[in-house]
């Protein structure tokens, strides 16, 4: 048998350049690298880790503002009351499109009843002194157009007040709205009312509705969130306090809230939405549209991206 030579019975490998290679070091220099990279990037760009806003937190940083929105929710004039769909039955209220009216066409969906969820339950639930235990009576037995008649002379009377302070408010018919709101007070600063407004209804207690329509009907929210420049006038979105990018592909969908006639429309929310999707539609219907899925063939842009394919050819 003729023997092999020495080129045919080297591997087919030993033809090609070959060195050494240590993966487990390859694995560790990466490893390093990428976790100081990361903690340093986290180091400069983080973004502030803001501690919740809560009922209790706002009781107790601003008081007065609370029992301002206590009473509005009380007296069914806050804006959660009367927003309509999905929350309530509010007549008139909810953005339309025309004749179209969105939000009453979804209908209510979650049901919140002001003065029942936000202040009469949770002070029902909670132990109470005989002085609220006659007040919720009171208010039980007084005919709507008699509590109303109270919470809008508190409202007026805490108005007038030096801060809004309920401690200062001027002698009057208030029935027992002052009591009402006072002991709810006591109750959100202790942490209680926090609890009742998420255990509405559910075991889990995961659904913030409530907690969070409370505290976006005062004043402090809206506080908080001028402080970190969220409040609306500047252009933009973010996930995150701070100055920090956000959902950058929502860019299309918030310029319109920039423009006349959105940025001032009372239908804001229901005409850009309707703008969106004609938009969307249009993106999906180039292929079909004349003229326009004509335009890369006359620019032919695709000359341009594809120029490697094109080079060759030549």
């Amino acid at each position: 048998m003729k023997p092999l030579s020495r080129r045919a019975a080297e591997p087919e490998s030993a033809a090609f350049p070959t060195r050494p290679y240590d993966l487990l070091k390859e694995f560790t220099v990466a490893l390093v690298a990428v976790a100081l990279l990361t903690a340093g990037l986290a180091a400069l760009f983080s973004s502030p880790d803001d501690k919740p806003v809560t009922l209790a937190a706002w009781s107790a940083a601003a008081p007065n503002d609370f029992t301002a929105t206590a009473v509005a929710e009380l007296g069914a004039t806050s804006t959660t009351a009367q927003y309509g769909p999905p929350y309530n039955d509010t007549p008139g209220a909810g953005q339309r499109i025309g004749p179209l009216g969105l939000q009453r066409a979804a209908g209510v969906r979650i049901p919140v009843d002001t003065a029942e969820d936000f202040v009469l339950r949770p002070l029902r639930q909670a132990p109470e002194p005989a002085d609220v235990t006659a007040a919720l009576a009171a208010w039980s037995a007084a005919p709507t157009d008699q509590q109303q008649m109270w919470t809008a002379a508190y409202s007026d009377a805490l108005g007038k007040a030096p801060d809004g302070d309920p401690a200062q408010v001027a002698h009057g018919d208030y029935g027992p709205v002052p009591v009402l709101t006072g002991r709810l007070l006591t109750l959100a600063q202790a942490g209680g009312l926090d609890g009742q407004l998420l255990a509405q209804g559910h075991f889990y207690q995961t659904d913030y509705t409530k907690p969070l329509l409370f505290l976006a009907d005062g004043t402090y929210l809206a506080g908080l969130a001028d402080g970190q420049h969220l409040s609306g006038d500047q252009w933009g979105m973010m996930n995150e306090t701070g100055n920090y990018p956000g959902q950058a592909w929502l860019w299309l969908y918030t310029f319109w809230y920039q423009v006349d006639p959105f940025k001032t429309s009372t239908n804001a929310d229901a005409l850009i939405w309707a703008l969106m999707a004609v938009l969307s539609l249009g993106l999906v219907l180039v292929p079909f549209i004349p003229g326009v899925r004509s335009v890369p063939r006359w620019t032919k842009v695709y000359r341009l991206i594809w120029r490697d394919h094109y080079r060759q050819q030549r």
